[in-house]
């Protein structure tokens, strides 16, 4: 792509100049591994006729993903909304869920599809993650558990939601589809709560084309979570419940494989991604690039950005729309939230029993910048160049 050198907000195409880019940068581009690395597991695979019902690469799989993620079982699945029912459903959940209003809708339609009353909580402005002292609050007679959401692969406050959840007897269980690789002083993601999930869609850290997986430490959840994704057949061929059709295939298994070698790559590149953003837009008004907290390890899949209207001049609506006519595609997390999304905003009564106020806040000023191998580092330059020059031709837009 060739550069164009912008001297001014009159060069800026939102006010009819010529884009930055000559085609779009993603968000969210798939990072790609070696392809004839897939290809030949794939050609395997057909050789050998083995294409699902836990074949050697699914199986291969989960062991590399379970000692990523820490953790002594790991159940492939078709993806991680799958995932998350056959979890729901082996933890025995019903009644009422407590759960972050700011995470994608799956996250609350899993718990609806399962006759489950999602109960929205606030969240720590801070990390994005739900507010364990408002999850108190919501607690009640009809609570079974507590669902967390590791929001851009920043770890949920662990130790005070397990204090909680252990207090009233309610199972933990976390939305780790951000977190795959991520960990928290010394442990991997997947060792908290009674499990946790992971997403390897096309788009995450490491992808399986399309897939997810369950991880556990408790033998005897593993054995249900195995059971129900593979229509409630045990071990011993008997039915144990109503499962579901929830495998991951030989070809997704492949591709997953494939993608986990090539994991410390794509982390260095998205570090140092990570770290150009955050240099190169230190001192720009009203803009801040989001960051680990102390003792965590991250991906750095994700980077956040936050736009304060106040000092940047411009919210962060207008300023995605002067992106975007640059050809830089950037994405909102998660505008709106679930609580402002149906089913959820008809019934307000039965799902949000207090204001969310960090939630609506936070979800309007946050947008997700493009990284990972789709991206190089001169691009990422050239964005941050453009809103510094944007942030500072606001009183025109």
């Amino acid at each position: 792509m060739a550069e164009r050198v912008k001297h001014g907000p009159a060069d800026l195409a939102v006010f009819g100049g010529t884009p930055e880019f000559d085609s779009p940068l993603h968000v969210g581009r798939p990072n790609v591994p070696d392809p004839e690395r897939v290809l030949k597991r794939i050609a395997g695979a057909l050789e050998s006729r083995r294409l699902t019902n836990f074949g050697p690469l699914v199986r291969e799989f989960e062991q590399a993903v379970a000692e990523v993620a820490g953790t002594r079982h790991c159940v492939a699945t078709s993806n991680a909304t799958a995932a998350l029912q056959v979890l729901v459903a082996a933890l025995g959940l019903r009644g009422e869920v407590i759960v972050p209003s700011f995470t994608y809708v799956a996250t609350a339609h899993v718990l609806t599809w399962a006759g489950i009353t999602p109960v929205f909580c606030d969240i720590d402005p801070d990390t994005g993650n739900l507010d364990p002292a408002e999850a108190r609050r919501l607690v009640t007679p009809a609570t079974s558990g507590i669902l967390g959401v590791h929001v851009w692969g920043r770890q949920c406050a662990v130790e005070s939601l397990r204090e909680l959840a252990g207090e009233h007897g309610l199972a933990l269980l976390y939305d780790a589809a951000h977190a795959f690789g991520c960990g928290y002083r010394g442990r991997g993601i997947g060792t908290f709560g009674d499990g946790a999930v992971f997403s390897f869609h096309a788009t995450k850290f490491v992808n399986a084309f399309e897939g997810g997986a369950i991880v556990t430490d408790d033998d005897a959840l593993a054995d249900r979570v195995r059971a129900l994704h593979f229509f409630g057949f045990d071990s011993d061929n008997h039915v144990i419940g109503a499962g579901i059709n929830a495998k991951m295939s030989e070809a997704s298994g492949a591709m997953g494989l494939t993608s986990l070698e090539a994991m410390s790559t794509v982390r260095r590149i998205n570090a140092e991604h990570a770290e150009r953003y955050v240099a190169e837009l230190a001192d720009v008004p009203g803009i801040l690039v989001g960051t680990p907290g102390p003792n965590e390890w991250n991906s750095h899949h994700f980077v956040v950005l936050e736009v304060d209207a106040d000092e940047a001049g411009l919210d962060r609506n207008r300023l995605a729309a002067a992106l975007l006519a640059e050809n830089v595609l950037t994405r909102r997390h998660f505008d709106p939230p679930c609580h402002r999304v149906e089913p959820y905003r008809s019934a307000p009564d039965r799902h949000v029993r207090r204001p969310l106020t960090r939630t609506d806040l936070v979800a309007g000023r946050i947008m997700q910048l493009p990284t990972g191998t789709g991206v190089t580092g001169d691009e990422v330059g050239r964005i941050c160049r453009l809103i510094r020059m944007l942030v500072e031709a606001a009183p025109l837009l």
